[in-house]
């Protein structure tokens, strides 16, 4: 039986590092698609640094790492790891819990059954709001959308190589396998997984 999460589980994450001691052009050229990954936990400090490389806000005005169509931000990113499924809330940059449980497997076989991506300590999925795109953009909003998904999922493969981690980029999937899997709310839409951990 799944363990339905409360909204009151919330975990605060470490404030993300804005300095790095690795430079963009360094992560551009070692960056490569990993699928073998060590069996060894990521930090809670590691994960605030990829979720807030994907969606973190950058400034007071509420703009964020990823360039998004007329800043309408229709992307929800959740996680996935050993002890369950967790979303992401750029705005307080906090993971709020979704399922107490592991998830990975499941996963993976809403994948095809790619088996590295229950053996990666973290997945990082990223969905999407059509409708909040949409208001404005109407018939583009699909290019906007997946654009937009780009964007952060390179944000992600970029500061997975500057902490010495590997990734690799996912998007054969059953759509609606994905979802259920992670009890994800009917409008949002899977379009990415990304398996992140320590490369063997």
């Amino acid at each position: 039986m799944a363990k339905k999460a409360t909204t009151s589980q919330a975990i605060k994450l470490p404030s993300p590092i804005t300095k790095g001691t690795v430079s963009l052009e360094e992560t551009l050229r070692k960056r490569r698609s990993k699928r073998n990954f060590k069996d060894k936990n990521l930090t809670l400090e590691q994960i605030s640094q990829l979720l807030w490389a994907a969606q973190g806000v950058t400034d007071s005005r509420g703009y964020r790492t990823a360039p998004s169509a007329g800043a309408l931000y229709p992307l929800e990113v959740y996680i996935v790891k050993s002890d369950g499924v967790f979303h992401y809330e750029p705005l307080d940059h906090k993971l709020t819990t979704v399922v107490s449980e592991d998830r990975r497997k499941n996963l993976a076989l809403a994948a095809l059954g790619q088996s590295f991506i229950a053996e990666a300590p973290l997945d990082i999925i990223i969905a999407a709001v059509y409708g909040r795109t949409k208001i404005r953009y109407g018939g583009r909003t699909e290019r906007y959308v997946h654009m937009e998904a780009g964007h952060a999922a390179q944000n992600i493969h970029l500061e997975a190589v500057a902490l010495g981690l590997g990734s690799v980029p996912i998007g054969a999937f059953w759509d609606d396998r994905v979802a259920k899997a992670l009890d994800l709310p009917a409008e949002h839409k899977p379009l990415y997984i990304i398996p992140v951990g320590y490369s063997k």
